[in-house]
Formats: structure tokens, sequence, C-alpha cells
């Protein structure tokens, strides 16, 4: 189902502090109903004390969380954990050890609202295992019985039980191994999208987020310090912090001088530069191909094998280019000598000492320079 421009969930400038510490400062977040939004951030910078403020399990200092435009937490209003329609997996599942996973799932059930009684319970069970690619069988099986992946799957469908309309992902596929982890986030992210509920995922993971969200948060310090579509916030990132904790970044000195930014790799034209001058400009190392007749060369310093991709540490020299001005005299801009990284497929091609020609396709970010 595709998320609706109504907003689910409101958060206006929601702060929390644990005895001296910040741990919150001022955060403002809106979930179209239907979406998904993942926050990412390192530890420590305030993600699951977020998560657990919309869920009910603590208070805000101060501010206000709104879950369908009425006010759940802040100026006065509470509305406890139980009565908020919001559905909560944890990092580790916290499945009940001495309950079946048909127990553990049928614990989320309202059993009032099924008619039926046991007959009723068990094909609710079976469907909801259903919904989470788990075989009806596995009811009998206890926890430990199950891997990893299996178990965060039971753990989910114990929150749909309860037909929540929020459901809140607290790194809940961080203790799986790399292949499950990603088979499981996809089976998670079907699930949720075609019963249209909206959905928030804590994650420290960077792909993870972007892979599995409409919307990214980036948390910092307590504070968001940007929101926007995956493409954007990495295409497009609001600081050099941001852009470094998304992904790879190359970073260069440049010399900004209308919407082109001129440095080692030569002139990269940037989307509404911040300053003019001197600037730091930001690459993904995606966007620095090998090019038989790219217009830069540098030469190999080392290289890094990981079987489909290559991650190669080239060397740069300085750029010179005319100053475009009336006495055509040229201009040594900031940089050189600069060793950057970018990947590549054929590592046969990107042996140490080689030199290399390089072309840069698409844009820069362009960042006040530092110094």
């Amino acid at each position: 189902m595709a998320p609706t421009t109504n907003a689910h969930l409101d958060i206006r400038e929601v702060t929390k502090n644990f005895g001296s510490q910040a741990v919150l400062k001022g955060v403002n977040l809106s979930v179209a109903k239907g979406g998904t939004t993942a926050i990412v951030g390192p530890s420590g910078s305030g993600k699951t004390t977020l998560l657990r403020l919309i869920a009910g399990f603590e208070h805000p200092d101060t501010g206000s969380i709104s879950l369908n435009g009425s006010r759940v937490a802040g100026e006065g209003e509470w509305v406890p954990a139980h009565k908020r329609q919001v559905g909560y997996v944890a990092q580790d599942g916290a499945l009940f050890p001495h309950l079946t996973v048909g127990q553990n799932v049928a614990f989320g059930l309202d059993s009032g609202k099924l008619d039926g009684g046991r007959g009723a319970v068990r094909s609710r069970v079976q469907e909801l295992l259903e919904m989470v690619s788990l075989d009806a069988s596995m009811a009998k099986r206890r926890p430990h019985q199950l891997s990893g992946g299996q178990q965060q799957r039971v753990a989910l469908a114990r929150a749909l039980a309860r037909e929540p309309e929020l459901m809140l992902l607290d790194e809940p596929f961080s203790a799986l191994d790399a292949g499950l982890r990603v088979a499981t986030r996809r089976a998670v992210a079907k699930v949720l999208s075609a019963a249209g509920v909206t959905t928030i995922l804590v994650t420290h993971d960077q792909a993870e987020a972007l892979s599995f969200a409409d919307q990214v948060a980036i948390m910092r310090g307590g504070k968001l310090a940007q929101i926007g579509n995956p493409f954007v916030v990495y295409t497009r990132p609001a600081d050099r912090a941001t852009a470094e904790f998304l992904g790879d970044a190359v970073i260069l000195e440049a010399w900004m001088e209308g919407s082109l930014a001129t440095c080692s790799l030569g002139g990269i034209p940037v989307r509404r530069p911040p300053a003019q001058g001197r600037v730091q400009l930001m690459l993904r190392p995606e966007q620095i191909r090998i090019a038989s007749d790219g217009p830069i060369r540098g030469v190999v310093v080392d290289t890094d094998y990981f079987g489909p991709e290559t991650t190669v540490r080239i060397k740069l020299g300085e750029y010179t280019a005319p100053d475009g001005g009336a006495s055509g005299n040229s201009h040594r801009y900031p940089g050189g000598g600069e060793i950057i990284t970018i990947r590549h497929w054929n590592a046969s091609i990107t042996k140490p000492g080689t030199e290399l020609c390089l072309r840069v396709v698409g844009e820069g970010v362009a960042f006040p320079s530092e110094t």
C-alpha cells in the first residue's frame, strides 16, 4: 500500500533528559500514514530513547507527540502504551522462552475480539505465521528451536496480532548474520507494506536505513541532522558529518566560482553552493570512474580486494586550469597530492603503481571550508 500524505505521527520539539544528560534536544519529526521511516545514527545518539517515547514507555520532558492528530504525550496529555495502537519489536525479539511459538503469537491477541474460542485463536495464529512466511507447524516449537531470523519473524507476528496502526522496530536485524539480515529485512518490509502499517525502524546500519525506508532521519547528538528520502540524504547530505556517516565519501579541497567547484578532479558542477571561494567538495566513490579517455590522472597506491569489487586508493596530481579572466593566466586550485578511494570491478587493471585516467560523473556537494 502506498503511503498517503496524511501525518500519522507528529513529534514537536521533544526533549528528554536522564539526570544531567540531555539525550534528546528538540526533536521534530513527521511520519506519513502507511509510510516507512528509518531513524539512523551512531550509538548514543538518542535513537532508541525517541522510539521508547513514541511507544509510551517514557515521558518526554518537553514537547509533544501526536498520533492520528490526537496528542498522546506532552502538554498535560498522556496516553499509556497499551492504548496507543503501537506494535514494538525489540532487538532480540524478546520472545517468552517458556511458551511455544503459537502461544507467543497468541499472547498478542485480544481474545475478546475473536468469535469461536480456541479454534479461532489457533486459526488466527496460523494466519499470522503464514503472513510472516513461517509454516504453521512451527507453532508447536519453542523459541530456542528456531533460527535468529525465524525468531524475529515470530516477534513480528506477535506484534501484528494486536493489529497496530504503527509498528516500531528497534534494531531488529542487528543480531543476524549478513545474508539472513537482508532476507529477513525484505520479508518484514513486505509484510508491513502489504498490511499498510506505518513503520519506524531504528538502526545504526546506514545501508539498512537507505534500503528499508521511504524516509530517512539522521540522528546525531540528540538532534535530527537531516530528514528526507534515501536518495536525497545520500546524494545531497546536509553537512560533512552526515555525508561521512551515511557512506564512504571523497572529500577534496576546492575553489567555488558560481556553480562550478574546481579541484584535483577538475571542474565539478554543484547545485546551490553554500559559499564562494574555498570550499570542501564531497563526491561518492562510485561517481569517480576509471575511463581510458578520462581527463584526470592518478597513480594507484594500494588496493583491497572484496570479490565483486576492489577498493582502490589513488594519489591525484595537482590540477591547473585557466582562471577564465581577461588575463588568460592559469590558476592552481586548492588540493593536489590527495589520496582518494574509489571502487572498481576489475582488480587486474588497478595494480599499485599503475597510472589511471579518471572521469567524474554527476554533481558534487559543497560544504563551507573548515579553514
